[in-house]
């Protein structure tokens, strides 16, 4: 038989070639010559482990060499009575390549004796195949005779070991061939229901930018006129990364490092670069929330206490208009909720800048201590654990967004909030800083990049209906910020109403100013403000926990998948190390200045770096691993492979879509300013060093690759483009082969 690079799939899709000796004395007349045979696998994932049975069962009257394509197996599948529901792998006769191109991965030669011995014929002599299974010749005990043949499982993987079992049902033409994975790994966690991934990844994209962010981007381009832009960068860029990132985390089932061994090794530093961008986030993103836990706590008042100006944190600037008619509204009139936000929850008067950020808030330093222990608790244990938590934390913000919808709309001016969100500017769509926002909220909103995409769906089923998934869920966020649209703009129209001035007067900050200012100085001013209040910050928390969980489980499962054997049994204890690191990298935040940090880090922590990842990532996968290959990956999942649409998305649309997001935030970059604060020099130098940082475990481990990698220059870098493994055997697997008659 002719050398040749089988292709070994996945942990769950083993190629398993063989070969027949002579006629044998069972020989059917049909005619069908003997010899190289095709093996149907019929793969199958069990709630242990995947479990994969090769049945090697030829209808007499078809040909060997005779089925070489799906349909064909499926009708011969039917007709030998074989199910055909589960997902199945095809391998063609004499090692043709099967759904993908493959690696050398020789078995070690413990696995290989106990593979040869695994037959019912005796001993007989094993030709190589692909990546390194042994082909038995059959014979009555001899090599090359007549009579039984011999099946032959190819191991795929190193550091395995393997054992020979009877057939549980006692068949004495079956053998089990079962290969053990390396010691120290464990089975990999699955999802308890399907549910629980849906929730867990609605949650995760579903943050408070969708409350925030969508909302002022949306007034500040037009209103109504933004929705256009929004959906088409929806369609043809957003959707399709998101699409890729769950097909990609579902069929190689690794966390966002380790994943790139399979697909372009060279960009592995895209995984290191992931994490760090994630610890960035997470060192200002739980801050976010402990303000909110903040303000919740402040909520268990008979009055709010950012309804009037006569606390001892209010200034001469505080103006109350709701209790008091011909207030006028001057330049330098401060409401009471921003003052309560600035002066009490923050204490920026303390602070001179960045430069002098002062103190800790031991208030909010407790806050925090708080939210990270909700965190630790909910992840500790895997999946298992957050899957039962975003029950609560994924479905309970949908209901406040309900129910504060119909308050929006029941206050006074409301329809001036709904009319503006509706109403087209159809002159905005001109100008280029419409289309950039729209592209840069649909990709943030979904958030593909951030390795949370890959984690979650890397405890998937491997059948799962990733496409199904990816439709639903990034539908389910594209209504939730048009909904969140709804109930920000009838409040906004409620304060304009009040104030008597236009809607887009209203709100002057972006981001977190306008949940922790706007908003809630529209609640103290309803009748039964303590329960909006209440609910409310409840429903931010929620928000909150749900991306702060995503985005720490794509650091614990690349760091867990990458390093098997130092953490793959000390989840706990790692989990642990993790959150304590977060906690001690957002202690910065916490001070009299945190509010400037906050802000710096969530410009250039995770901005355009993210975006530039993301660039990368889609063009690794589209022109450096194949569009066609990952096609291939995804019918072998589904069934079926994704369409022309989604072909030229990935190999092109997309990659201009962030190409066109990368070229804006570069030129278009402005001073950043807070409040009054504007930020210095040096500090925009901080900020390109901050998203330097991460980007830059690209480009290194690009040049630490080429260099280990022998060879020539050529010959390293087509081996540095190529996939190393095309599968790991993370819990036992059993192959069951039947005697070839």
């Amino acid at each position: 038989m002719e050398e040749e690079s089988m292709s070994p799939l996945r942990a769950a899709a083993w190629e398993v070639p063989f070969t027949t000796g002579g006629a044998s004395e069972t020989e059917p007349s049909s005619g069908h010559t003997n010899g190289a045979r095709s093996l149907m696998l019929l793969c199958s994932h069990e709630k242990n482990g995947p479990l994969v049975q090769a049945k090697t069962s030829l209808h007499p009257s078809v040909s060997a060499g005779h089925l070489n394509n799906q349909q064909q197996y499926t009708e011969l599948a039917s007709h030998e009575g074989l199910a055909t529901s589960d997902q199945f792998c095809w391998v063609g006769d004499l090692g043709e390549r099967a759904l993908r191109d493959s690696q050398d991965a020789r078995p070690s030669s413990d696995s290989e004796e106990v593979a040869r011995s695994c037959d019912s014929g005796g001993a007989g002599a094993g030709g190589d195949s692909g990546g390194g299974g042994g082909v038995g010749d059959g014979g009555d005990g001899g090599e090359g005779g007549d009579g039984e043949g011999k099946a032959v499982a190819e191991v795929v993987g190193a550091d395995q070991s393997a054992s020979c079992n009877s057939a549980p049902d006692g068949n004495p033409h079956e053998k089990t061939l079962v290969v053990h994975g390396p010691e120290e790994a464990n089975e990999r966690d699955t999802w308890s229901k399907k549910m629980d991934f849906l929730l867990s990844v609605i949650g995760f994209a579903v943050d408070l930018g969708n409350v925030w962010r969508f909302p002022y981007v949306c007034y500040q381009n037009g209103g109504g006129a933004f929705l256009i832009p929004y959906c088409l960068m929806a369609v043809f860029g957003g959707i399709p990364l998101f699409y890729m990132e769950l097909a990609l985390g579902q069929f190689h089932r690794n966390g966002a490092i380790s994943i790139w061994r399979r697909i372009c090794p060279i960009f592995k530093g895209v995984g290191f670069a992931i994490c760090i961008i994630n610890f960035y986030v997470a060192f200002y993103y739980n801050t976010i929330i402990a303000w909110a836990l903040y303000y919740l706590y402040s909520s268990f008042t008979s009055t709010l206490p950012w309804t009037n100006c006569d606390n001892p944190w209010n200034t001469v600037n505080c103006t109350s208009y709701f209790d008091t008619s011909g207030v006028a509204w001057g330049k330098h009139s401060r409401s009471p909720a921003e003052e309560f936000y600035t002066r009490n929850v923050l204490e920026i008067q303390h602070s001179k800048g960045l430069g002098g950020v002062g103190g800790l808030r031991w208030q909010l330093l407790l806050c925090l201590f708080l939210i990270f222990t909700i965190v630790y608790f909910s992840l500790w244990k895997g999946v298992k654990t957050s899957g039962k938590v975003v029950w609560v934390t994924a479905t309970f913000p949908y209901v406040v967004l309900f129910i504060l919808l119909i308050r929006g709309a029941t206050l006074p001016g409301a329809w001036r909030g709904v009319l503006f969100y509706l109403k087209p500017n159809w002159k905005k769509l001109l100008t280029t800083e419409v289309w950039v926002d729209a592209a840069a909220q649909i990709f943030f909103s979904l958030g593909p990049g951030f390795g949370v995409l890959l984690a979650l769906a890397s405890y998937n089923k491997f059948n799962n209906n990733c496409y199904r998934d990816a439709l639903v869920t990034s539908s389910v966020n594209c209504f939730t910020s048009f909904m969140s649209g709804f109930v920000i703009f009838t409040v906004l129209g409620y304060m304009a109403e009040m104030r008597n001035v236009e809607v887009e007067d209203v709100a002057k900050d972006m981001g977190p100013s306008l949940l922790f200012i706007t908003y809630p100085e529209a609640i103290a001013n309803m009748m039964g403000s303590t329960f909006w209040a209440i609910i409310f910050f409840m429903m931010m928390i929620t928000l909150g926990l749900d991306s702060t969980f995503g985005g720490l489980e794509a650091i614990i499962t690349a760091v867990m998948d990458e390093y098997p054997s130092l953490f793959s049994k000390r989840r706990e204890y790692f989990v642990l190390g993790l959150v304590t690191i977060c906690f001690m990298g957002a202690l910065s935040t916490l001070t009299y200045g945190g509010a400037y940090i906050v802000k710096l880090l969530e410009e250039f922590g995770s901005g355009c770096s993210i975006i530039g990842i993301v660039l990368l990532e889609a063009i690794a996968v589209s022109w450096f691993y194949g569009v066609k290959r990952f096609c291939a990956d995804i019918h072998s999942m589904l069934g079926f492979s994704p369409g022309y649409f989604w072909r030229l998305c990935w190999v092109a649309i997309s990659p201009l879509f962030l190409s066109f997001i990368v070229v804006s935030f570069l030129t278009g970059s402005k001073p950043l300013k807070l409040f009054d604060y504007n930020f210095p020099d040096w500090s925009m130098i901080l900020g390109y060093f901050i998203a330097a940082s991460s980007f830059m475990f690209v480009p290194l481990y690009m040049a630490y690759k080429i260099l280990i990698t022998p060879g020539t220059l050529k010959q390293r870098l087509y081996a540095s483009i190529k996939p190393e493994e095309g599968g790991i055997v993370r819990s036992q697997e059993q192959v069951r082969m039947t005697v070839i008659p």
